[in-house]
């Protein structure tokens, strides 16, 4: 089908401008499975844990505590419940699975209250100074992915 082509096209890019520079991939040319995956890097560099940690806790950036509990941060005052408790997701998802969920968990769970974090259009009633934006940069998400999947049981 097209879509494993593309999947197969976008393999065959990393691994052949690995040694290269790599570009930002834009918000419209994201990849995704039927499922909602992201296989590719949207960077080409390896996510930071540590930084996507702060990210994750970041009331103005991630504010992931707003709706899920993390153990991890019990440092932190605040869980939300609304979404599920994210202690052990690099267990239960890939990693193509959970940068999936941050670009767009539209895509993975229809009807989901999470925000698309890598998305820049196709917002109602977006206020102008949002217009064209994304809530995290690319390597915000590479960087909160490198985090979650060091939660493991």
């Amino acid at each position: 089908s097209m879509n494993k082509f593309k999947i197969l096209l976008s393999f065959s890019f990393i691994i052949f401008f690995s040694g290269a520079s790599f570009a930002e991939v834009a918000p419209s040319d994201v990849v995704a499975d039927e499922y909602g995956a992201v296989t590719a890097s949207l960077t080409g560099v390896a996510g930071d844990p540590v930084n996507g940690r702060k990210v994750f806790m970041n009331r103005k950036q991630g504010n992931c505590l707003a709706c899920h509990v993390n153990s991890e941060m019990s440092e932190q005052t605040f869980h939300g419940a609304v979404g599920p408790v994210l202690d052990g997701v690099a267990d239960r998802w890939t990693a193509a699975e959970l940068r999936g969920m941050l670009v767009n968990s539209k895509k993975v769970f229809e009807g989901t209250i999470m925000p698309a974090f890598y998305k820049d259009n196709g917002y109602n009633r977006i206020l102008k100074k949002f217009e064209g934006k994304t809530i995290l940069k690319a390597q915000q998400v590479e960087d909160v992915l490198a985090y979650l999947q060091t939660l493991k049981e």
